[in-house]
């Protein structure tokens, strides 16, 4: 039996809700096996960060290596990698083992606002990983971030989406999130192949669950491309699957409470 392998190199979030917990509660939700190499242990819940311990380069290298040596992936996904470091490992492992479907989810801060990269490690991110990747997966403010400008109108989208995507990756998805560029009571995410721009359009919904929406969006793009989607059929399932998380969400927690993994992936 050929089963699809993923690998996410994240922070752990311990209340579960995002991080690499969340990416393999959604690779289960595909049908995917997952893996993953701990950047950082973050002490977080719904209502904020209360500590980040980060993991040595050498030790996340070596997690990497772990997984791919003997069980081997056919998509890996990144998340938060900590510090520049960090990243020069990933990058060097990533390389080493010729990863193809990579996933970039460039996670600068977390959605209460802590910061969970070191403002000098983002220079390193976009040289040593955006040239890896097949896809990379950023927000507004982490695209505002990457440009230095503000993001406001869809012509705006689309300028920052080009200048990204000449930084290395084949795609970018800017994740619109609550953008003002969004109609009423849509969720509009924005991909750019190099030659079309599409709109990835899904319901918003009301209440207080966007805890996790990024990591678990990236992490159901790699458990589709890992099972043989190309990327636009991978975003569309990704969205479609994030959409029905949120629309479902368990409203666990006092604050931003986690998304519902077990919707169909």
């Amino acid at each position: 039996m050929s089963v699809p392998r993923a690998l996410t190199v994240a922070g752990s979030d311990c209340s579960g809700g995002a991080g690499a917990q969340a990416d393999l509660k959604t690779f289960h939700a595909f049908g995917v096996y997952g893996m993953s190499a701990l950047t950082a242990a973050v002490a977080e819940n719904t209502v904020g960060v209360q500590g980040v311990t980060p993991l040595s380069p050498e030790f996340v290298a070596l997690q990497i290596g772990s997984c791919l040596d003997d069980i081997g992936a056919d998509a890996v996904k990144t998340g938060m990698l900590v510090n520049a470091p960090t990243i020069a490992a990933v990058a060097a492992e990533l390389r080493e083992h010729r990863v193809t479907n990579l996933v970039v989810d460039p996670v600068m801060r977390a959605a209460g606002g802590a910061p969970l990269l070191a403002p000098e490690a983002v220079k390193t991110l976009v040289a040593a990983i955006f040239p890896l990747a097949l896809v990379v997966t950023p927000n507004v403010p982490e695209a505002e971030a990457l440009v230095g400008a503000p993001l406001r109108t869809e012509g705006e989208f689309r300028a920052a989406a080009e200048t990204i995507r000449k930084m290395g990756p084949r795609v970018v998805i800017l994740k619109g999130g609550h953008s003002p560029v969004n109609p009423e009571g849509i969720s509009l995410d924005f991909l750019w192949d190099g030659s079309g721009w599409l709109k990835l359009e899904g319901r918003r919904s009301g209440g207080r669950s966007p805890h996790g929406t990024g990591c678990t969006f990236s992490a159901a793009l790699a458990a589709a491309l890992a099972k043989g989607a190309g990327p636009i059929e991978a975003a569309t399932r990704a969205k479609l699957y994030v959409t029905e998380a949120i629309a479902t969400a368990p409203q666990l927690g006092r604050g931003r409470g986690p998304v519902n993994h077990w919707a169909k992936g």
